[in-house]
């Protein structure tokens, strides 16, 4: 068993040092230039025809202005060019020992800052969009699983990638979500870790558990994983890139620094994995241990295990980039969603769609499907990717919040977005017991109920439960924070139950029953108290019950 901590980025990326700042910038920023410009020029005699000023005829045409497009083209120039200076200066900054690894970072960032511009220019033209063809989605209930014998042949070529950057702040919680326990005492870390041991007792295999955290969570992280070294399960971390948040109104950077503080900067989205995971060296590594591929899925998805079935298509297939989809509903109508577009596969997120298709982008009978965020790539894939310069063109999401009384631009990337660029790329339409996020106290009081049993750290739907959904679960701003919610539920017999909203001062006793559609209101001012053993079926509560002791 083994624990790798990397900190610091070290791989083929980073091994050449510079002299200057300015040196490290001015490749990335002339392309970048390049790239700009004739985004902004492209459409210029059409979509701008008359907006220059001239002479009248009788007097000779002159030009006295630049069209709105060449502005446009100068400004974005500019505003590069600016942007490219601060980064600079955010390099400089820093000790020299920390120069190389950070002119790599920052270079991209440049290249995100660009893009961003471009993507203002030429937005996504909802003309072009079509659904996938058939043959470019497989149904997960018609791939065949790997004969026994051929079992840890194919899981001795498999890494497991968890990104772990994400806080449980939404939860009321400190540190690293993966830490937030789900079930059993377990965090989801440890689920992880048992379930990988799991896989590599059964079938005497090495899997590797590979950790992509950000700068919120690398130190907390590297303390937790130390209580896995006598596991059977080799971990390796490496941390994100760090960008400097983008202040709205003048494009500057909020740091001024780089020990600016940590509220000035991000992590760029999960779609910074690729990068990362190259520069951290690790992916020479691993194919040098004759690894081939790499699963990767959120940290907090409970139904992201490895499947057999799929690693064995991926390996049959060829692909070198397999994404898990499930079907929609109602509730997952902001969830992206693979199109074809330009004759490539395409992930289209909802900040993507254009206002007046929104309605149509969440619509389930058009878009049936979503993106689950389980990906199965090609580690030699993502080198060529990488190397070759082609993820400089994934699409941006711009993210908008509001630091420190100051609205700020996250510029972010999705790993999911990756799919045009890696070939024979496709998705697998999974059973939804696949996708089984936490991201609210609602998505925990599922994990924890016994509509589900855990076996070797996996959950799955129980038996005992008459039907093969999951109840709907609406809990109000009273239960939002972890430690407020397990003080107002004390367990509870869900298995026949369909829909659960609970809102205002409730508590819950021991041993209570669900079934069916049970809604609890507490009125402002008032409290409810399910006495213990209570036994509620179709039933709806709302004003004030009080029970207390004689």
């Amino acid at each position: 068993s083994s624990v790798t901590m990397s900190a610091v980025p070290s791989g083929p990326s980073t091994a050449a040092t510079t002299t200057t700042t300015k040196d490290a910038f001015s490749s990335a920023s002339s392309s970048s230039s390049a790239v700009v410009a004739k985004a902004t020029s492209d459409s210029s005699s059409s979509s701008d025809e008359g907006s220059s000023i001239s002479e009248s005829p009788s007097s000779g045409t002159l030009a006295l202005s630049s069209s709105v497009a060449q502005f446009r083209q100068r400004s974005n120039l500019s505003q590069l060019e600016n942007y490219r200076q601060q980064l600079a200066a955010l390099v400089d900054s820093a000790s020299p020992s920390n120069r190389p690894h950070l002119e790599v970072v920052m270079a991209d960032a440049l290249s995100l800052f660009e893009r961003f511009l471009r993507s203002r220019r030429t937005p996504l033209e909802w003309e072009k969009i079509s659904l996938l063809p058939e043959h470019m989605i497989c149904l997960h209930k018609d791939l065949e699983s790997p004969p026994t014998k051929d079992t840890a042949t194919l899981l001795s070529k498999l890494a497991v990638l968890k990104l772990n950057g994400g806080l449980g702040t939404t939860m009321g919680c400190t540190g690293p979500k993966s830490a937030v326990e789900v079930r059993n005492q377990m965090s989801f870390l440890d689920l992880t870790v048992r379930q990988i041991q799991h896989l590599n007792s059964v079938f005497q295999c090495q899997v590797p558990l590979l950790l992509m955290n950000s700068f919120n969570t690398h130190t907390e992280t590297m303390k937790i994983v130390r209580k896995y070294t006598s596991h059977e399960v080799p971990i390796h971390l490496f941390m994100q890139n760090r960008h400097p948040r983008i202040i709205k109104d003048t494009l500057h950077t909020m740091a001024e620094s780089i020990d600016s503080p940590k509220e000035c900067w991000y992590p760029p989205g999960h779609g910074d994995v690729f990068p990362a995971l190259y520069n951290s060296g690790l992916i020479d590594q691993l194919m040098a241990e004759g690894k081939e591929y790499v699963f990767i899925s959120n940290v907090d998805n409970l139904g992201a295990t490895v499947d057999l079935k799929i690693l064995k298509h991926l390996e049959d297939c060829g692909a070198e980039y397999v994404m898990e989809v499930t079907n929609k509903t109602r509730a997952d109508v902001k969830g992206g969603t693979l199109i074809e577009y330009e004759g490539k596969c395409k992930l289209l997120e909802i900040a993507q769609v254009p206002p007046k298709h929104v309605n149509e982008f969440k619509s389930v009978k058009k878009f049936k499907i979503f993106n689950t965020n389980n990906l199965w790539v090609r580690l030699d894939a993502i080198k060529r990717v990488v190397e070759s310069g082609a993820l400089k063109d994934m699409d941006v999401i711009v993210n908008l919040k509001t630091v420190e009384e100051q609205r700020v631009i996250q510029l972010e990337r999705a790993a999911g977005a990756a799919i045009e660029f890696f070939k024979d790329s496709h998705g697998v339409n999974v059973p939804r017991s696949r996708f089984l996020p936490v991201k609210s106290t609602a998505d925990l009081f599922l994990a924890q109920s016994n509509v589900y049993v855990m076996k070797n750290g996996e959950l799955m739907l129980n038996p005992d439960r008459p039907f093969n959904t999951v109840p709907i679960i609406k809990l109000g701003p009273e239960f939002q924070n972890v430690h407020n919610y397990l003080e107002r539920f004390n367990g509870a017999d869900v298995r026949e139950l369909d829909h659960l909203t609970v809102s205002g001062d409730v508590t819950f006793g021991a041993d209570v029953i669900l079934r069916g559609t049970v809604i609890i209101v507490a009125n402002h001012g008032c409290r409810i108290d399910i006495p213990a053993g209570s036994i509620l079926e179709n039933k709806i509560i709302s004003g004030d019950l009080r029970i207390l002791d004689h």
